[in-house]
């Protein structure tokens, strides 16, 4: 597996010894079961429209990529609005 530089600098700093990793106490791992539960629930349903070459497009990319459509639609409007996808301007 190939790192980047401040992986391998985690990775080699772990190694010598020089970082030590800490257990997480109860209370912490109940914090993290609980941001990573609402991160990934998805409560709302809704329809679109899309033209066919679109939606054919969505699908073969999910298809390429081993995930639903549904799923690759999802997360394109979800890293649009984290502002991971900027919206081209002519």
């Amino acid at each position: 597996m190939k790192y980047d530089i401040e992986e391998q600098y985690i990775l080699d700093a772990l190694a010598s010894g020089n970082m030590k990793l800490l257990t997480p106490s109860a209370e912490e791992i109940e914090s993290i079961k609980a941001a990573a539960e609402s991160s990934f629930k998805k409560d709302k349903r809704i329809t679109i429209r899309l033209y066919s070459h679109d939606y054919i497009g969505i699908q073969k990319k999910a298809m390429q990529m081993g995930i639903s459509y549904q799923t690759l639609i999802s997360s394109l409007i979800h890293r649009y609005i984290e502002g991971d996808l900027k919206t081209v301007t002519s």
